[in-house]
């Protein structure tokens, strides 16, 4: 289908879409990267009338190491976190996320802040941040602020995002956990969408976890911090019987997805296969 039509802006910078927002107010819509909001307005599930396109902006696109934490720009690409040695080493969960996202295009259009602006439950960095226990920098009218990651997504493809606002920086922790972090996921095979992905960061010493931080995507309406594996597992000596214990809880007191796709009952039971198997890569 073709989207209705609307007006199309270019920012110069951040300051400038935000006062374009606020001319635009609530049909006013952000355009990144274009690989979520176009098809929604191509299915007329948006019809903004006003786009501002952030693509162009320098000051959104960089990866910095700020010593306790990762800095990275809402417009960086999913290609320059994938591609970054920085990232790989002291988040690695994000950076094979990353790759693992579509294809050669989209990793080179796409952007870390236009996925969780966009908090598809079924994309891949939702679960990735929350168990890599992110902050979320938002700019607008009434300048910067920080959302913690466990307040940011809430409900489906709904933020704490205020309308006048816009992502501008995903901050990482550089802690043990994160520096010790994977992502594996079930894959959609034509849209490389995950049907399950699970993030873990995890730090051990002795033998025994101290640390644990297990995030999902695809599973729920939502993406989710799962307790019950991380309660089943802190503070316990990690071997192949406390993984399986730990694996088994996945997405247990969870409401799961149930689609033409994929059932609730296989999404459920993936759920826990590949919490198993991402423990015990980190392991």
């Amino acid at each position: 289908m073709i989207p209705e039509s609307f007006d199309y802006q270019r920012a110069g910078s951040v300051s400038e879409a935000i006062s374009l927002l606020q001319k635009g107010g609530e049909d006013a819509k952000i355009l990144a990267g274009g690989h979520s909001l176009i098809p929604t307005m191509k299915l007329r599930l948006a019809t903004p009338e006003t786009l501002i396109d952030i693509g162009g902006i320098a000051e959104l696109k960089y990866i910095n190491d700020k010593g306790d934490y990762l800095a990275i720009g809402a417009g960086t690409t999913h290609w320059a976190i994938e591609s970054s040695a920085l990232v790989s080493q002291k988040a690695p969960a994000l950076s094979q996320a990353a790759g693992q996202i579509g294809d050669v295009q989209v990793r080179n259009r796409g952007t870390i802040g236009g996925v969780l602006a966009h908090a598809d439950p079924q994309a891949d960095y939702p679960g990735v941040v929350l168990a890599l226990d992110a902050t979320i920098v938002v700019q607008g009218s009434g300048g910067e602020r920080t959302i913690a990651v466990s307040d940011y997504f809430t409900g489906l493809w709904e933020t704490a995002l205020a309308e006048n606002e816009i992502l501008t920086e995903v901050r990482i922790p550089t802690d043990s956990a994160n520096a010790n972090s994977c992502y594996l996921k079930f894959p959609q095979p034509a849209s490389r969408y995950p049907y399950v992905g699970c993030a873990i960061a995890m730090s051990a010493s002795g033998g025994s976890c101290n640390e644990i931080r297990v995030g999902f995507s695809g599973v729920g309406e939502t993406a989710f911090r799962d307790s019950g594996v991380e309660d089943a597992l802190r503070g316990n000596t990690l071997n192949e019987s406390a993984i399986a214990s730990a694996s088994a809880k996945a997405a247990e007191g969870r409401s799961v997805l149930n689609d033409v796709f994929v059932s609730e009952e296989y999404r459920r039971a993936m759920a826990q296969v590949f919490a198993k198997r991402a423990l015990t890569q980190l392991v």
